[in-house]
């Protein structure tokens, strides 16, 4: 420390003379700061300075971030008062300047601390004390104020949030702890591998609701809800043996008001208040099991364990996946992350919300002024909003989003009481919050997750209730709870909703091939039976159409606004067509999205799915009118792209659908699958297998083919294919064993059930379906991995087979190579196609004939772009075929490339560590900047704005289509 202060005397003496401008001088500044006083390494590495922050439609940036202890810092030249308003800036002081930019980051890029600065003097905000004064710290006092600024460089100073973080995942393995040791006292509980009878025994009910109880007491009596150690002590004191009949008693004094208790009863239950909410209802029936010691000893560890500062977010979903049986065999302890929440519920309403609040009580926060009439007034009003919205998760499980919504709320909802109570210049005792637990609604099938989600929501009503209390000075009125039945158990697919301003979750995510019947009946009461390719959509999609038709059926159907977790199939492929063209129709307009993005569930087996996030609203004609002017927002990883609309596939553009087409859309060879043999395996060999039976069958091996199907072709599989179509009868008769494996062929044919198979048995040695392209073709796997930048394709000499997991290209040259091996290309693959799990299915009908090539870039007449193409010629300039020849020797420099590495296969060059591959990757980057090249984009050009281009691209020749039919059905709507 002693060095430390000298250093900061060094710094100090230094920055006393030094007459540096705000631009000029405050990087150095912060840099030696960093590194020349607190002594942090690669300081250029862990500061970063002049952060765009997209805003209103603008970008502004601010002055320096550092990611690591996410510290904010908003700097201004010598002289100017770090809180007086400046007019250059909308008449908004630095910490409200700075407060601008946080509001208008991400909830991952939030701040937790904000400091401002003037060189003379760093004032520090700390943000898990929004209500307190900053720290106030003169650069003449560095010296001995410098172990103050440690949380510039120590992440280690941990925020409100990450304690609670970690503190709920240490109650969440207790619960499970308690709950392990609870299950075995019921004797003759079912098997925990009998999912069916396990969740229908009322033994096991009753261990739910006990440990819903205990959970609650737990915390109560923590968080200063009941008197200290009230619980502790009647644990402690109550021996085993008796400890089963004194928690049912318990039970019923905790549901029975003082007036009404018995007048004897024993001190150490009379000394519980009354609790209500219906959290103790039915105690009478609470089957408890036997306790010794051993529980006995649990329950007062767990009673021991402080409950206070729990995050009824984080431990709502854990308590929950302790107590589910399916979730608890599958690894247990799941919750969804805080920032992962916000993600819906930040651009839904909280945004909106959060920027009224500053307005609101701009020059109220840190103040004790008299507040105006019209200021108070404004405060009041807005309060008055806060308790008059709806909120609603017909999906809600262990209630996360409603919880993690009321706390917000209720957050925002203090800092308008803290601004009105220091704004009067005295206690205000007419102030309270008005924002309840009657606002919010749930819906969840599961019964285990709506006693925890009610639970969840009595504790973050008195952890605010404690907030709320401290602002007026006043001690928390906590019980009796009120009687709370916003979250009830059932169906939501077959339920009526109750009418909400906003409705949100994160529904389930069962794919449509994945799907048990009770999920497909659902997805049919919902749709219905007319409703086009409802089979091949995911059953979340059912809660868009039901959020649809309960809005559509609403008198104030543009108040509500609603916003789901969704799989990202929904907004690629068929999904489309099947779901958002109809939806469109109905008044559907998408407000802010999400694209694809990785949603980690975070427990111990982390599961990783990909998902996308679709706020919408439902409008007609007035609200599309209005979409002209209200601008939308996606969200891109980092990026905030301003959007005039969104369309399907999640793009700003007009609502283009990208439809089943039987001929491709250009001037291109036209694809089709591979072979299917249909043989019992007869015909296909392995490299072992080809050999032995070429030590009996010499002859034979001119009739060998390599063959290939996706798992040959991306992993470097050997395998062979005897083709016997063109052998001659005498040919066979002078090879026994193939012989032989013909007549296996043709008896295993006739033993099918199916018509085409039994047809073809005649045919023994041709395939079911056949594909031979005469000269060099790409062939493209079905499936690929969705981790992958570019679809591994291969391009083939005739003498390959190739099975039908493969598209053949036949006649392909090596610009067709390149320009499918593209960024470009794998753009549009990622856009419009269907997924397999998360892995591409690439799609002749919707990905490949649909494809704008770049050739149709040179097409001026309309003869060039209609349906049947194969016999027209595309004319082509000078530039246009040099455009070609470029392509061609990029493409051919990837498979120079990809023959340096012979022991490689495909699935290692192009996974994620194809950067072992340097030829491979630089090969790919002339190839994909040559592409580019060819649509007129720039070698940097990002991939939505490719997309865009391409989409833009289609909707130009299938207009042109439209138009010369004749047909307006297809007139793309544009906003």
């Amino acid at each position: 420390m002693t060095d430390c202060r000298q250093k900061a005397r060094k710094f100090r003496e230094y920055w006393t003379l030094v007459n540096d401008s705000e631009v000029g001088g405050y990087q150095k500044f912060w840099i030696a700061l960093l590194a020349d006083v607190l002594g942090a390494e690669n300081v250029l590495e862990r500061i970063a300075f002049q952060i765009p922050v997209p805003m209103k439609g603008t970008t502004k940036y601010l002055d320096a971030w550092i990611p690591e202890t996410r510290v904010l810092i908003e700097h201004k030249s010598r002289g100017i008062k770090l809180d007086a308003p400046q007019s250059g800036h909308g008449g908004k002081t630095p910490y409200e300047q700075a407060i601008e930019y946080n509001q208008a980051r991400g909830f991952s890029e939030k701040a937790r601390w904000i400091v401002t600065c003037n060189f003379d003097e760093i004032w520090v905000y700390d943000m898990d004390k929004p209500l307190a004064d900053p720290q106030k710290i003169r650069l003449a006092d560095l010296p001995k104020e410098v172990s103050r600024l440690g949380f510039l460089v120590d992440s280690t100073v941990k925020s409100v949030r990450e304690k609670e973080k970690d503190i709920s995942i240490k109650a969440g393995r207790i619960v499970g702890e308690l709950y392990k040791a609870l299950l075995k006292r019921y004797g003759s509980s079912p098997a925990e591998n009998a999912e069916g009878a396990e969740r229908g025994d009322e033994k096991l009910a009753a261990l739910n609701r006990l440990c819903v109880r205990l959970v609650f007491l737990f915390y109560a009596e923590d968080a200063d809800v009941f008197p200290k150690d009230v619980f502790w002590n009647f644990l402690k004191e109550t021996p085993a043996k008796f400890l089963r009949g004194q928690l049912q008693k318990l039970f019923r004094v905790l549901d029975t008001p003082e007036a009404k208790r018995d007048p004897y009863l024993e001190p150490e239950l009379a000394a519980f208040p009354y609790t209500n909410g219906g959290l103790f209802k039915g105690a009478d029936e609470a089957e408890i099991p036997p306790m010794d010691d051993e529980i006995k000893e649990l329950l007062v560890k767990s009673a021991n364990f402080d409950w206070r500062d729990i995050s009824p977010t984080i431990f709502g979903a854990l308590f929950e996946s302790t107590l589910n049986p399916d979730t608890r065999r599958a690894g247990g302890m799941v919750y969804t992350s805080v920032e992962n929440i916000h993600k819906v519920i930040d651009p839904l309403f909280l945004d909106d919300l959060t920027r009224r609040v500053d307005e609101a009580t701009k020059g109220t926060e840190g103040t004790k002024g008299t507040l105006s009439v019209k200021s108070r007034s404004s405060l009041l009003s807005l309060q008055s909003l806060l308790a008059s919205l709806t909120f609603l998760d017909p999906a809600c499980g262990s209630g996360n989003f409603l919880t993690e919504t009321f706390l917000s709320l209720r957050r925002l909802e203090n800092r308008i009481i803290a601004a009105l109570q220091k704004g009067q210049g005295e206690l205000d005792l007419g102030l309270s919050a008005k924002v309840s637990l009657a606002q919010f609604h749930g819906i969840e099938i599961n019964d285990f997750a709506v006693a925890v989600a009610k639970t969840a929501m009595w504790i973050s009503e008195a952890k605010m209730r404690h907030e709320t209390a401290k602002i007026l000075h006043r001690e928390p009125d906590y019980l009796p709870l009120k009687d709370y039945d916003g979250i009830v158990e059932g169906n939501a697919l077959r339920m009526n909703w109750p009418r909400a301003d906003y409705i949100m979750g994160n529904p389930p995510f069962s794919g449509a091939r994945w799907m048990g019947k009770s999920q497909k009946d659902d997805m049919l009461s919902v749709f219905g039976k007319d409703w086009q390719g409802v089979g091949d959509l995911d059953y979340v999609t059912a809660w868009y159409k039901k959020a649809v038709d309960c809005v559509s059926a609403k008198k104030n159907r543009e108040r509500t606004k609603a916003a789901f977790v969704s799989t990202n199939s929904i907004c690629q492929g068929g999904s489309v067509i099947n779901l958002w063209k109809p939806l469109f129709a109905q008044g559907l307009e998408i407000d802010f999205a999400w694209r694809t993005f990785r949603w980690d569930n975070e427990s111990f087996e982390k599961a990783h799915v990909h998902c996308v996030i679709v706020g919408f609203h439902c409008g007609g004609e007035d609200s599309r009118r209005d979409a002209k002017v209200q601008r939308k927002t996606i969200f891109d990883g980092d990026k905030v792209i301003s959007a005039a609309h969104i369309n399907g596939y999640l793009m700003d553009g007009p609502d283009i659908f990208i439809e089943s087409r039987t001929a491709p859309i250009c001037v291109v060879p036209t694809i089709g699958m591979g072979n299917q043999p249909i043989d019992g395996g007869n015909y296909i060999f392995t490299a072992e297998e080809k050999s032995v039976f070429l030590k009996t069958e010499p002859r034979a091996e001119k009739h060998f083919h390599p063959w290939y199907g996706a798992e040959e072709l991306i992993n470097g599989k050997s395998r062979y294919c005897l083709w016997l179509g063109n052998c001659s009868p005498t040919e066979l008769f002078a090879m026994p064993e193939c012989l032989k494996r013909v007549e296996a062929v043709r008896a295993f044919r006739l033993l099918s059930k199916r018509t085409s198979t039994k047809k073809i048995a005649n045919k023994p040695t041709r395939f079911q379906t056949e594909n031979f392209p005469k000269g060099n073709y790409v062939a493209i796997p079905e499936v690929s991995s969705e981790r992958r930048r570019y679809v591994p394709m291969g391009y083939l000499s005739s003498d390959v087979i190739c099975s039908n997991k493969l598209r053949l290209m036949p006649d392909a040259t090596l610009y067709h190579f390149g320009v499918l091996m593209s960024s470009v290309h794998n753009a549009w693959v990622r856009a419009v196609c269907g997924r397999l799990k998360s892995d591409y299915d690439y799609s002749i009908k919707i990905v490949y004939n649909n494809f704008p090539w770049p050739e149709c870039l040179a097409e001026k007449d309309a003869e060039s772009v209609r349906g049947n193409l194969q016999n027209s010629k595309t004319p082509s300039s000078e530039s246009n075929r040099a455009l070609r020849q470029k392509v061609e020797l990029t493409g051919q420099s990837i498979l120079d490339a990809r023959a340096k590495y012979p022991d490689a296969t495909l699935a290692q060059m192009y996974g994620d560590k194809m950067y072992l591959f340097p030829e491979i990757v630089a090969a790919h980057a002339e190839n994909d900047k040559a592409v580019l090249a060819a649509y007129g984009l720039a070698p940097d050009t990002p991939e939505p704005e490719i997309v865009a281009h391409l989409f833009k691209l289609y909707a130009e020749m299938t207009r042109t289509e439209a138009g010369d039919r004749g047909d307006t059905s297809q007139e793309l709507r544009h906003i």
